[in-house]
């Protein structure tokens, strides 16, 4: 539990973030970076400066004082775009490059696979697909996929 924080965070006229440790030193442009965004999202968040360095380290989230949560829960949404793969409607082939149909957290959508490297295993069951954009759709349990998502999903693994 955070009983006292050494820095102040707030959001500048141009809506960068800013940084104020206890040396009164300001630090423009920081971003929060998830060390585990997929497995424990809430957990070991750093505050970058510009420069990449780190400015300080945020063990849970719920342990900030509400507004200072509100503001770092609004950046990494802003910055971060991982849909949650619900359900696989169709693929075009089982060889690739495939077009897949897909419903998402966020929608329906499709997706170009380039090739089967583009499903990456993380920790069991999940899995992160590479489209041939570079965006990434998260499978967070491919077990709790319908039967037949499953069985298209199984064909690419």
């Amino acid at each position: 539990m955070i009983d006292r924080l050494n820095y102040r965070l707030t959001r500048n006229a141009f809506g960068r973030l800013v940084f104020t440790g206890t040396d009164g030193e300001a630090h423009e442009g920081v971003i929060p970076v998830r060390a585990f965004p997929i497995t424990a999202p809430d957990y070991g968040i750093a505050l970058i400066g510009q420069h990449g360095h780190e400015l300080a380290w945020i063990d849970r989230l719920c342990d900030l004082p509400d507004g200072l949560r509100t503001l770092v829960e609004t950046e990494l949404a802003s910055r971060e775009f991982i849909p949650e793969i619900r359900h696989i409607h169709d693929v075009s082939s089982f060889v690739t490059p495939s077009t897949w149909q897909v419903e998402t957290d966020r929608g329906k959508t499709s997706f170009v696979l380039k090739g089967e490297e583009d499903i990456r295993r993380l920790t069991p069951p999940a899995l992160l697909i590479a489209d041939s954009h570079g965006i990434q759709f998260l499978i967070r349990d491919r077990f709790a996929l319908d039967s037949r998502s499953r069985k298209i999903l199984d064909r690419f693994l």
